[in-house]
């Protein structure tokens, strides 16, 4: 997609959420909260929280404070792995977050202090929610850090069905590494449950950014969800996590007199924002953009309205858009990925080469021996529908290791499904490219990494497991053979038929080579006897029937095993394709 049709829209994003009544609600509640503390330094420097619910008759808010100079005295970089996270501290509830290629993350310290030194008022707090209505939770500096590991918990305890909560924070420092970002990041719905709120004046949203770890010298803590950049000229949403750590960094650099964490500031900032969208924001625009892309406009604009004007002219202005142009299409195609659509899509290709499978066999090949020797017109276009479902799976598979292991249940049975009829109608087309180019041993040195995920994540899904192997004896006829590396075992067989026949072959080799194709009857007939394998085999031109017609005449007319009895008798094939031959 060209750069002239892309543009942001963090503009737009922050006066839907300005216009929702949303911030003003919960920062009202904030206030409220804030009324009734006592904030002299020395009564409020205590390691304290409170909390109020508030029930409204269309939703429910929960508030979170601790007083302002709380924040500013106790607030401390060191993180708490998810380890230690459910060892030391006795709370497994983030569990959850994990996946394959994100076993663990680290949180901020004085956040879980904070969260766990209330646990017992906490837990009861959670138990009493209503979810039949949405659900708010909100927080000002530490307190909104509170309201991010407490809605993180909501959502580990969220069923099908139950409405998931939604985060803003106000003041907040970010509270987890780079780690906890990707967990909640790779799940669209979970990232869309936090929305932080930060001012340009406030220097505690990017309190943490600035300590380093000592080897790559980076910012250890990483923001998720959806941040409100503001300034007095207004404020613009951003979701993609450099451009927030870039802008949070930046907006450090202006010059504010006095400038300190305001306890009431933020009241003023929501106050305005709703101001500006019912007088359709009046505020003074940027110099002459005329001439500009629309991305680099949209851009331009929301640096200016986040209060980096002061930058404009400067190399670090040039450097911030460049690196903005770069990450805003990435983030925007991410964002309208729908991997129902995409899911379906893949599908639909999978239909394609249902149809190409039965083409193959009304001609008596099988879509294996037909994309093996390219006899057909339509098996150039199997190639283009493999490589397209390749490339797809392929992206799913990496996706997939990175997200929550128990986000997206019942997508991922549909998931599954799709996957597992990916690789038993793709794997075999790709073995059959494999020993077309004369290579050998498939399965130990030529199967594709996403085939073997593939398979291992469907032995984790009993349930579909189950739904496969049910009624397989009345659907032989469109059935797909359960091991996809079975026509791989084919090809080997044939090259030990083939060595048994050569003159240049040793005794040893032809002993190892008889043994193989004894192990091979074997595993052919357990197939053939559970129902595995798809009666495509018996059809005059495949490899199979091949290799068996080369057997038959090594072996003889005298040898007799379990898998030639049943071959000798070609009865037998319509039988097992129609589901009634009973095997002893």
């Amino acid at each position: 997609m060209s750069q002239s049709t892309l543009f942001s829209s963090g503009l737009e994003f922050a006066n839907l959420a300005a216009s929702s009544g949303l911030l003003r609600r919960s920062w009202k509640g904030i206030s409220d909260l804030y009324a009734g503390m006592n904030l002299n330094r020395r009564v409020a420097s205590s390691f304290s929280l409170k909390y109020r619910v508030y029930e409204e008759l269309d939703l429910t808010i929960i508030a979170f404070v601790t007083n302002p100079i709380c924040t500013q005295d106790h607030l401390q970089p060191d993180l708490v792995s998810r380890l230690a996270l459910k060892e030391n501290y006795n709370f497994p509830h983030l569990e959850f977050l994990c996946a394959k290629k994100i076993p663990s993350f680290s949180v901020n310290r004085t956040a879980v202090d904070l969260l766990c030194f209330h646990r017992d008022q906490l837990v009861s707090l959670k138990s009493q929610i209503d979810h039949s209505k949405p659900l708010i939770v909100t927080g000002h500096a530490l307190g909104g850090s509170t309201a991010s590991l407490f809605t993180l918990w909501l959502l580990d305890s969220i069923g099908s069905g139950k409405k998931c909560p939604l985060c803003i924070t106000f003041g907040s420092p970010l509270i987890g590494d780079k780690n906890l970002q990707q967990a909640i990041s790779q799940s669209s719905t979970w990232n869309s449950c936090f929305l932080h709120m930060a001012s340009y004046q406030d220097p505690v949203p990017r309190s943490l950014i600035t300590h380093h770890s000592s080897s790559t010298q980076t910012s250890v803590y990483k923001p998720f969800g959806i941040f409100l950049l503001s300034s007095d000229k207004g404020s613009a949403c951003f979701e993609d996590p450099s451009t927030i750590l870039e802008l949070l960094l930046a907006m450090g650099s202006i010059s504010v007199p006095n400038q300190r964490m305001q306890t009431y500031h933020y009241g003023t900032i929501v106050e305005n924002l709703h101001r500006k969208v019912i007088c359709k924001n009046s505020t003074p625009q940027p110099g002459n953009i005329t001439g500009f892309l629309p991305l680099q406009a949209s851009i331009t604009l929301q640096l200016w309205t986040v209060g980096l004007a002061h930058i404009q002219r400067q190399p670090q202005w040039d450097i911030l858009v460049q690196k903005m142009e770069t990450w805003e299409p990435l983030s925007w195609k991410k964002k309208i990925s729908d991997p129902f659509k995409r899911l379906s899509e893949a599908k639909i290709n999978i239909y394609y080469l249902e149809w190409y499978k039965n083409e193959s066999k009304t001609r008596g090949v099988g879509c294996y021996d037909s994309y093996k020797k390219q006899l057909f017109s339509f098996d150039q276009d199997a190639i283009m529908l493999k490589k397209r479902l390749t490339v797809y799976w392929k992206d799913m598979i990496a996706e997939a290791e990175m997200k929550p292991q128990r986000e997206g249940a019942a997508f991922r049975i549909r998931w599954l499904f799709a996957a597992t009829n990916y690789r038993l109608m793709v794997e075999p087309l790709d073995i059959a490219e494999y020993y077309r180019s004369g290579r050998r041993d498939y399965v130990n040195q030529g199967r594709s990494k996403h085939f073997i995920q593939l398979e291992e994540l469907l032995k984790e899904e009993e349930s579909v497991l189950d739904n496969l192997n049910s009624s397989r004896k009345q659907n032989l006829e469109s059935a797909l053979t359960l091991d996809s590396c079975f026509w791989a075992h084919v090809e080997e067989a044939l090259l030990m038929c083939k060595l048994l026949t050569s003159v240049e072959s040793s005794v040893l080799d032809k002993e190892l080579a008889t043994q193989k194709l004894i192990g091979f009857e074997d595993y052919v007939y357990g197939l053939l006897k559970n129902y595995v394998v798809s009666s495509d085999i018996f059809l005059f031109q495949s490899s199979y029937m091949i290799w068996w017609n080369e057997y038959k005449k090594i072996k003889g007319n005298s040898y007799n095993s379990t898998l030639t009895k049943f071959m000798c008798d070609p009865g037998n094939y319509k039988q097992y394709a129609k589901g009634v031959f009973d095997f002893p």
